[in-house]
């Protein structure tokens, strides 16, 4: 009894914290972002994104209960979402990249501008349900893939609550969907081909970080990615062989792989050299490395690594096969 009456006080005291909090007089209709927004508003806010942060990082239903919208309350994939921003949570410390107080003067869809925010320009939209609403979007620091957590809060008569919450990728090697765009750009201009659709590929990834998200390049990286892929469809025909190597692997297949430190490219290939023979595959290794810059132009420039998936047999859909992995450390 002891445990569930101190479970509904802790729930209640979310709930009566979340309904009184930021009680003052609203503005007149208008958007306010970041520093514009009036400080003691702010700081009330931020105590609300406190709480939510907190409830995200236990994992924890029953303080985000309290937290959230009916509507949302209501979604069966809320509990899968909370994990999973508890998950990315534990990337490192998040901090707010942007925050909007919002009047609005009526209620349906609208947008709003970033402004200011030079190529990572971007525009949200959302609909109006309540005369006032906050944004905030935050991100890690210091890791270059980070996920953005995006929590929009509504006025209801119930108080402040989250009415949309969401994770979605927002960097990919430390770079917003518009900056892979510019790589890719200058990556196909020296012929790149292969680095330059990674960067596209990863740019599509990062593209929508939040629904409602819109950068105005966006229909820049599709079109651009055609082109590209056009290009390396007639230029790489899988397998196709190395024959600068005395043993005449077979490249099949150029992927990529995530890792903490950033995305970097897998080449796959089939050796004739048994996977036991670790000498002999590394020594066959070494020799495609030396020409692999001339195969695949770029692939081994200004990147940190190079991954090699070695294999004696193709491949299968419906089971695992034997491969040998070999990491070349380029810086």
């Amino acid at each position: 009894m002891t445990t569930r009456l101190s479970l509904l006080t802790r729930l209640l005291s979310l709930v009566l914290i979340s309904s009184f909090l930021i009680s003052c007089k609203p503005h007149e209709p208008g958007t306010w972002k970041n520093d514009k927004i009036e400080s003691g508003i702010r700081d009330d806010f931020h105590k609300l994104n406190d709480q939510v942060i907190e409830g995200l990082k236990a994992n924890s239903k029953l303080k985000m209960d309290g937290l959230m919208s009916k509507d949302l309350i209501e979604n069966p994939g809320r509990l899968r979402l909370i994990e999973l921003c508890s998950n990315h949570l534990k990337d490192g410390n998040y901090a707010l990249l942007d925050e909007y107080y919002i009047v609005n003067k009526e209620k349906g869809d609208k947008t709003l501008e970033s402004g200011d925010e030079g190529i990572n320009n971007y525009s949200f939209k959302y609909t109006a349900d309540t005369r006032e609403m906050y944004t905030a979007f935050f991100i890690p620091k210091d890791i270059p893939n980070k996920y953005l957590i995006s929590a929009v809060y509504s006025k209801y008569d119930y108080g402040w609550k989250i009415s949309q919450l969401e994770v979605n990728p927002y960097t990919l090697n430390g770079k917003t969907a518009p900056q892979l765009l510019e790589d890719a750009k200058e990556l196909y201009a020296k012929k790149y081909l292969l680095d330059a659709l990674n960067n596209l590929k990863m740019a599509q990834e990062c593209i929508v970080p939040v629904y409602g998200w819109k950068y105005p390049g966006e229909g820049e990286i599709h079109d651009l990615e055609l082109k590209v892929v056009d290009q390396i469809n007639k230029k790489y025909v899988y397998p196709f062989t190395v024959t600068q190597v005395p043993t005449r692997p077979r490249i099949f297949g150029i992927s990529t792989q995530k890792t903490a430190e950033g995305v970097y490219p897998v080449v796959s290939y089939m050796s004739t050299v048994k996977l036991k023979d670790v000498k002999g595959l590394q020594k066959e290794n070494d020799n495609i490395k030396r020409v692999i810059g001339k195969i695949v132009p770029g692939i081994d420039q200004n990147k940190k690594y190079v991954y090699y998936d070695v294999f004696n047999e193709w491949p299968k859909y419906d089971r695992s096969v034997d491969r040998y992995e070999m990491i070349d450390k380029l810086k």
